[in-house]
C-alpha cells in the first residue's frame, strides 16, 4: 500500500507529479531537440520559468538564458550527439548516465577543430515540476574530452594559434 492507504500505482497517478515514463520522455525529448539538435527555442517547451541550472560554467546566469548560451556556445564547437544510457526515475526527478560522442568542429579550450568524434561520459539529474523541468545539475567529464582533442591535435598537427613577433 501507498500513501493514505491507496495503492502505489493509484497514488502515483492521482499526485501533482507527471506518471514516470511522461518524466522519462520529457529528458528524452529535452536532450535530443536541445542538446543533440541545438534548438534553443523549444526551452520554453521543456523549462519551468523558475528553471535554475547547477551546472552551468561560471559567468553564465544559472537560467534558461544561461543554458541557452551553453547549448549556443558548445554547438558553435561540436556536432554533439548524447546517449542515455541509463533512466532513472522517481516522482519529480530524473537521473540519466550518458555517453557523449562530440564531433570537433570548432575552437574549444584553445583547441582548434580537428573533425574527429571524441566520446566522454557524465550524469544529468533533472527536478520536474509542473510537467517541465524546474532544475538541473551534471557532472560531465570535460577533462577527457580535452585530452582526446589534444591528442588528436597533435597526431593531425592541429595546433592553437599564437602570436608572433615581429
Amino acid at each position: 500500500m501507498g500513501i493514505a492507504g491507496l495503492p502505489v500505482t493509484l497514488w502515483l497517478i492521482n499526485s501533482h507529479h507527471m506518471h514516470l515514463s511522461a518524466q522519462k520522455d520529457l529528458i528524452i525529448r529535452f536532450i535530443e531537440e536541445v542538446w543533440n539538435n541545438g534548438n534553443t527555442s523549444s526551452l520554453n517547451t521543456f523549462l519551468h520559468p523558475a528553471y535554475k541550472d547547477h551546472s552551468l560554467p561560471a559567468g553564465l546566469p544559472a537560467d534558461a538564458s544561461g543554458l541557452q548560451q551553453w547549448v549556443t556556445m558548445v554547438h558553435e564547437s561540436f556536432q554533439p550527439q548524447t546517449v542515455i544510457e541509463e533512466h532513472l526515475a522517481e516522482p519529480g526527478h530524473c537521473m540519466v548516465r550518458i555517453s557523449m560522442h562530440m564531433k570537433h568542429i570548432g575552437l574549444w579550450r584553445g583547441i582548434p577543430a580537428t573533425g574527429l568524434t571524441a566520446v566522454t561520459s557524465g550524469f544529468r539529474s533533472f527536478a520536474i515540476k509542473d510537467d517541465r523541468i524546474i532544475e538541473h545539475r551534471a557532472q560531465i567529464d570535460g577533462n577527457t574530452l580535452e585530452q582526446q582533442l589534444r591528442a588528436a591535435g597533435d597526431i593531425i598537427g592541429c595546433q592553437p594559434k599564437t602570436a608572433v613577433n615581429r
